[in-house]
């Protein structure tokens, strides 16, 4: 299609602001400011009407709006339904009071990674690679933790603590991407709809045994809910699953059988990579120890402020898949940066920051108008 006949998509319009944590209001001040001197103003009513569908945005103004959002002229034409961009349910690991603005922009960006892995892996010949992800539906006689059994005897892992959970992911063909979420009220999202790879979206900020958890979690999700369900009864099962994943019943029990204290937490935390919280947890829920020691010893580490920091740190996992992906455009095939750019459908400053940084998974400078 010629420049000339390119069209914005009103849903992608919606998805891209959203992603840049915008308002509508904003996106007419970013255009107004980018447009030549004595043009027209642009109103939030023509923001409005172009993410409804009731005007076509192109020639000028599609360049207008590239401008103000950040983003290349062909990303905002693309259909959304279409190119499987936020189709399909999402999970995420968050707190309550996670505001459903930042929500939305944290699903917007799962949705807009999604558009530049895929660009990736279809630019370096790696699309359509097979994964080993299966659905395991919960019923009267599988449980999230029989779930999680399922998949650690498929991926073909071996006894005791989970070496590495990204790697597990990865391994097993699934995508994890490594970006900050600008808030630290979520952890990780995650969005599989059985038609293109799994892919999970972790939260850089996270505590490196916070983190694998919070993926543990997601894989939970993306294993046994491939529809809507009640979310609190969906996150209990997401829980157990994680729990099962890193912390096998069979292996850890064992672990407990001299009881639990403080100094036993930060010990078993080295070996199995979970918080301590999490460990009691296990503890609790294997009947190793009673409703009463696990009060206790929570009573000790708010007391110590360890509801908060925990003592002994554990290693932040992070991804290489997409990052070789990058490293096969850049180095192999011998794209230039705004070559490989536009495979993702990003600027090249947006792409520099996002997936060449030094150790691939630093986060650019928020997107400036």
């Amino acid at each position: 299609m010629a420049s000339g006949d390119l069209q914005a998509h009103p849903g992608m319009l919606a998805l891209a602001r959203e992603s840049r944590g915008m308002t509508q209001v904003d996106v007419a001040a970013a255009m107004t400011k980018a447009a030549p001197a004595g043009a027209a103003v642009v109103s939030q009513g023509y923001v409005s009407r172009a993410e409804s569908g009731r005007l076509v945005v192109a020639d000028d103004r599609l360049q207008l709006y590239a401008a103000a959002l950040g983003y290349p002229v062909d990303l905002l034409c693309l259909d959304p339904r279409v190119s499987g961009v936020g189709v399909g349910l999402i999970h995420h690991r968050k707190r309550a009071s996670l505001s459903s603005s930042a929500l939305r922009r944290i699903h917007a960006q799962l949705a807009l990674v999604r558009v530049q892995v895929t660009g990736l892996a279809q630019a370096a010949a790696a699309a359509g690679v097979p994964h080993r992800f299966s659905r395991v539906l919960l019923d009267d006689f599988t449980t999230a933790k029989d779930a999680a059994r399922q998949v650690r005897r498929a991926w073909g892992l071996p006894r005791g603590p989970v070496a590495d959970v990204i790697a597990a992911i990865e391994e097993a063909g699934g995508l994890v991407v490594m970006r900050s979420l600008g808030s630290e009220l979520l952890d990780a999202v995650s969005q599989w709809d059985d038609l293109q790879v799994p892919l999970v979206l972790v939260n850089d900020h996270a505590p490196g045994d916070r983190c694998r958890f919070s993926v543990a979690h997601e894989l939970g999700h993306l294993v046994m809910h491939p529809a809507p369900g009640t979310s609190s009864e969906q996150e209990k099962q997401a829980d157990a699953f994680a729990a099962e994943f890193l912390m096998p019943a069979a292996d850890i029990r064992q672990a407990f059988a001299d009881g639990v204290d403080l100094a036993r937490l930060a010990e078993l935390k080295r070996v199995w990579r979970v918080s301590m919280s999490a460990l009691l947890r296990r503890a609790l829920t294997l009947n190793a120890i009673t409703e009463w020691q696990y009060r206790t010893v929570m009573v000790e580490m708010s007391a110590l402020g360890y509801r908060t920091a925990e003592p002994v740190e554990v290693e932040l996992e992070r991804p290489t898949r997409v990052p070789a992906l990058v490293d096969t455009l850049l180095s192999d095939r011998g794209l230039a940066i705004d070559e490989a750019a536009a495979c993702a459908r990003l600027l090249p400053e947006d792409f520099k920051g996002l997936y060449v940084a030094v150790d691939r998974s630093l986060s650019p400078e928020p997107f400036r108008r």
